[in-house]
């Protein structure tokens, strides 16, 4: 395999090749989400790929009814005999194959109006995927730490509301004026909170 071509396929966490068999072809590399396998690919999205791979092969694009291979990436063999894009595969039973009648060109014009060509830093890519990987637990370790301290500061500010509420009720001068009546300490201590209150 090319150095090129396997950079992209472990660098950036492709799992999945697909290209035309026995054919000159386009490769479409899929990288599948974290914890998906090839068997899990959507119709919809393996109709894309085998519709895109034939699109783009001088010979299949001109055929109907050839067979699109794909397989996960490790089962790629390259030798220094094969040529540029050729490969064979490790393991024969898990490579799959899907037959494509024809062309769709709905489904490939689609497709061509979301092109955009690249040439991606492989390295940046990497380091990116690993920080994310990595920093993934972390994250989700640092929000339930902060979920638990946001529930113990709102239950604090539930009693302190509580302590405040029960204190201002106890100062408040209906109800010392029922329970001290006219007594002049209560008087002194009403003018003095009023004097506090206009400062």
């Amino acid at each position: 395999m090319l150095l090129q071509e396997y950079q992209i396929l472990t660098e950036c966490h492709y799992e999945c090749r697909f290209h035309v068999d026995k054919m000159s072809s386009a490769h479409v590399y899929l990288r599948l989400n974290k914890g998906q396998t090839i068997d899990d690919i959507s119709e919809g999205l393996l109709e894309d790929c085998t519709q895109l791979v034939k699109a783009n092969s001088i010979q299949g694009n001109k055929m109907n009814s050839l067979d699109v291979v794909y397989t996960p990436w490790y089962n790629l063999k390259k030798t220094p005999s094969m040529d540029v894009g050729q490969v064979g595969f490790y393991n024969p039973k898990m490579v799959k194959t899907v037959k494509v009648e024809k062309r769709i060109n709905e489904v490939v014009n689609r497709l061509n109006k979301t092109k955009v060509e690249r040439k991606p830093d492989l390295k940046g890519i990497n380091l990116q995927l690993k920080f994310l990987d990595s920093h993934c637990i972390s994250f989700e370790v640092h929000t339930e730490r902060e979920a638990i301290n946001a529930a113990e500061r709102a239950e604090r500010k539930a009693q302190l509301r509580d302590k405040v509420s029960c204190f201002s009720c106890l100062m408040n001068k209906r109800i010392l004026t029922t329970y001290l009546g006219n007594s002049p300490r209560f008087h002194g201590l009403a003018e003095e909170e009023g004097r506090i209150a206009e400062a």
